[in-house]
């Protein structure tokens, strides 16, 4: 009899945040329902760490929830005058120096960043309420596929506050300004069926089908050779930024990459 194949188990399993690597596939999972994964520094922490963990190989980062919410946003403990253990308030840090609130809001906005990287292609799997952090998380990511059930919402500005975990940027990038001011200025809700009208996500399927409609689309990327994935995404990203011409320029400089590898030409 064959052995069982060898499981070597979660990369990461802590505060709330749980990845798991197979092969070219990475899956990572906020994993406290009982508090609709609710997100506090240790968890930005977790998520910061996840992604310096990825090994070489991965190629698709998933990022799912468990429960029935993909994230209800900020733990509510932030606005207590205690805050959470071993951390500082909001109260504490409104009392500290800018360069120390500076430097602590550009920590937490690192658990944010890092899915956008050009060596891998991230995707959100978003069912239920996905809510402040918990949308700007669902905005990290280059792709989201949607539950019919989900609910976004920017919810900072009701508490007098601004969307500050990177989210700003990639929300007028999908659904353009005056859209992205409106949701942020109301709080309101965003639908599935809204979202995907907007290209604020890809694709609405049932929540029973959410898990096999992102396994899919991640086969789909890694049928496609990663070098090409990694060009475009990166000719893609800088689109916004460029004029015409430069952007021009910029396809040429990566097609003549591509031919001198397929030619076997490359450095």
């Amino acid at each position: 009899m064959a052995s069982p194949a060898h499981d070597p188990g979660p990369a990461l399993d802590k505060d709330g945040v749980r990845l798991t690597v197979d092969d070219a596939i990475a899956t990572v999972t906020l994993t406290n329902p009982a508090k609709r994964n609710a997100q506090s520094p240790a968890l930005w922490r977790a998520l910061t760490e996840a992604g310096r963990l990825l090994p070489g190989s991965v190629r698709v980062v998933v990022l799912r929830a468990e429960g029935k919410s993909f994230s209800a946003g900020l733990d509510r403990q932030a606005f207590t005058p205690e805050g959470f253990d071993g951390e500082p308030s909001f109260i504490d840090l409104a009392r500290g120096g800018d360069a120390e609130l500076d430097a602590t809001i550009t920590e937490y906005q690192e658990a944010f960043t890092w899915w956008r990287r050009s060596d891998i292609l991230s995707v959100a799997a978003v069912q239920g309420h996905a809510i402040g952090a918990g949308f700007q998380l669902a905005l990290a990511c280059d792709l989201r596929v949607v539950a019919d059930d989900v609910q976004f919402a920017m919810r900072e500005t009701s508490l007098g506050l601004v969307p500050d975990l990177t989210g700003t940027h990639p929300l007028v990038s999908l659904v353009g300004y005056a859209r992205a001011l409106e949701i942020c200025a109301t709080g309101r809700f965003v639908t599935a069926e809204e979202a995907v009208n907007t290209g604020l996500a890809n694709l609405a399927v049932p929540a029973d089908q959410l898990d096999g409609a992102v396994h899919d689309l991640a086969s789909a990327v890694l049928a496609v050779p990663r070098d090409a994935v990694i060009e475009t995404k990166a000719l893609l990203q800088g689109a916004l930024g460029r004029d015409y011409e430069a952007q021009r320029a910029a396809e040429r400089a990566a097609q003549a990459r591509r031919l001198r590898d397929l030619a076997g030409l490359g450095e």
